[in-house]
C-alpha cells in the first residue's frame, strides 16, 4: 500500500510537470484552445485512472501524449458519428509565449499561422518533433506510425511551409 501511494504521488508530479507539453500537443491537433484545455484535462484524468498501465523505465510523457492522441481520435469519431460542425482554428496568441521580445513574437505568430494551415497529421508531427523536441522514433511511437511516415510528414510539411512562404512573397511583391 505504501508503494502504491508513493507511486501515485510520483505519477501526479510527473503529470503536472508535463501539462504544458500535453496542452501544446492538444492545441496543435485540435486547433481550438477550449478543446485543447478539455483534452488536456481528460488526458490527465485518464492517466491517473490507469496508473497501473504506466511501466517503470518508459518515459511518462510519451504515454501521456499517446493518451491525448487516443482521446482526440475517439472524440473525432464520436463527432463524425453525430455529424456536427467543424473545427475553430486556434490563434497564435493561445500558443506563443508573449514574454518574448515583440519581433520574435510576431515572427512566431506568423510561423504558427502557417503551421495551422497544414493537415492535422502534419501539424501533430511538427508539434512533436520541432516544438516538443521528441526524436523521430519517439514521435513515431506516440503517433503509432512507422518512422518513415514521420520523416515523410515532416518533409511534406517543410515543402508546404516553403510553398506558403513563396506565395506570401509573391503576394507582397504585387502590393508594392
Amino acid at each position: 500500500m505504501i508503494y502504491s501511494r508513493g507511486r501515485s504521488r510520483s505519477l501526479r508530479r510527473q503529470i503536472a510537470q508535463y501539462v504544458p507539453a500535453i496542452r501544446g500537443f492538444a492545441l496543435s491537433i485540435s486547433g481550438n484552445p477550449d478543446t485543447a484545455d478539455d483534452l488536456t484535462q481528460a488526458t490527465c484524468l485518464h492517466a491517473l485512472e490507469r496508473e497501473k498501465q504506466f511501466q517503470p523505465g518508459r518515459p511518462v510523457i510519451i504515454l501521456l501524449i499517446r493518451i491525448c492522441r487516443s482521446l482526440w481520435l475517439h472524440d473525432l469519431r464520436s463527432e463524425a458519428a453525430r455529424k456536427t460542425g467543424g473545427l475553430d482554428t486556434a490563434t497564435a496568441v493561445d500558443l506563443i509565449d508573449q514574454r518574448e521580445d515583440p519581433e520574435t513574437g510576431i515572427f512566431a505568430m506568423q510561423v504558427y499561422a502557417k503551421i495551422m494551415e497544414l493537415p492535422e497529421a502534419q501539424r501533430a508531427t511538427v508539434e512533436l518533433v520541432y516544438v516538443q523536441q521528441f526524436t523521430y522514433s519517439e514521435a513515431a511511437d506516440i503517433l503509432e506510425v512507422p518512422l518513415g511516415t514521420i520523416m515523410s510528414r515532416l518533409s511534406t510539411a517543410r515543402t508546404a511551409l516553403a510553398g506558403m512562404n513563396d506565395i506570401e512573397k509573391k503576394r507582397t511583391a504585387r502590393k508594392a
